[in-house]
């Protein structure tokens, strides 16, 4: 018998749509559209709990701490892309935010067997990083009882790291697990059980906030500019070069020289003005 009891959960609650495959192409999207604008709305609500755990994350990550995402499935790809889009967003070390998902990075294409059922094996995945109590370690859930993910904030609480995650139903092993908790229930998926759905557009939503504020309150953003950001390709190239311009007054060809010669936004903004 699984160990994994999914009664109850509203996330596998039977869909408010049915006869799916009767409907036409129009009506399918409709249905689907007409959930995904209820996430927003849940994600409003856990804002508080988002807050709480941002605070305390931003204090350890300004004394040098870590962030961590575990999950597995959906959960864990989403928190592996967030962590991955930090380093050239903002241009910090690529281990500054890491993310870990059930099964190895073989999982991120391929689901692996089991992977998510080993309560052990998240803090094993932690532990080539050395994790110490300056770093947070936030568990991605959607059902909020994937044992990959409980057996990982247990781990992390008993070794002194803050510990949150995000879950999407309420009263969940998850969240009890988790100093900060935020709970985004987002009710039923279109496809019932289908928690790729809203379900992970509500935790990429708060990925996004989680990441972003934590960024800006380490000084990776000035005014609403990506000053950091790792000049990669020629667009990043053309958009820094573009945001220079905006800052100093400079023309085209001293911004993009500036760029080149400085190697990033805020070096030839300040370069430019003197700094």
């Amino acid at each position: 018998m699984s160990s994994i009891d999914l009664n109850g959960l509203s996330t596998e609650a039977g869909s408010h749509h049915d006869n799916l495959e009767k409907k036409s192409v129009r009506e399918i999207l409709e249905g689907i559209n007409s959930e995904d604008k209820t996430v927003p709305l849940a994600v409003e609500k856990a804002i508080p709990q988002i807050e709480s755990l941002v605070n305390r994350a931003a204090e350890r990550m300004q004394q040098g701490g870590r962030l961590f995402y575990i999950g597995a499935g959906t959960s864990g790809r989403l928190g592996i892309v967030d962590a991955s889009e930090c380093p050239p967003t903002y241009g910090v070390p690529f281990d500054l935010v890491i993310g870990l998902i059930a099964g190895g990075d073989s999982a991120i294409r391929k689901a692996v067997e089991n992977a998510e059922d080993d309560p052990d094996q998240a803090w094993k995945d932690m532990a080539q990083y050395h994790p110490g109590p300056l770093d947070t370690v936030i568990g991605i859930a959607a059902s909020g009882r994937t044992p990959y993910v409980v057996g990982g904030l247990k781990a992390a609480n008993e070794n002194g790291l803050l510990t949150g995650c995000i879950v999407c139903n309420s009263g969940s092993p998850v969240a009890a697990g988790a100093q900060f908790p935020v709970e985004v229930v987002v009710g039923p998926e279109y496809v019932t059980g289908s928690t790729r759905m809203k379900s992970g557009t509500a935790q990429k939503l708060v990925l996004n906030m989680i990441s972003t504020t934590l960024m800006i309150r380490l000084g990776k953003v000035r005014g609403n500019k990506m000053v950091d950001m790792q000049l990669s390709n020629e667009k990043l190239v053309e958009r820094g070069v573009r945001m220079i311009m905006a800052e100093t007054g400079v023309d085209y060809a001293q911004a993009k020289a500036g760029l080149l010669e400085h190697g990033s936004v805020r070096n030839a903004v300040d370069f430019y003005r003197g700094k």
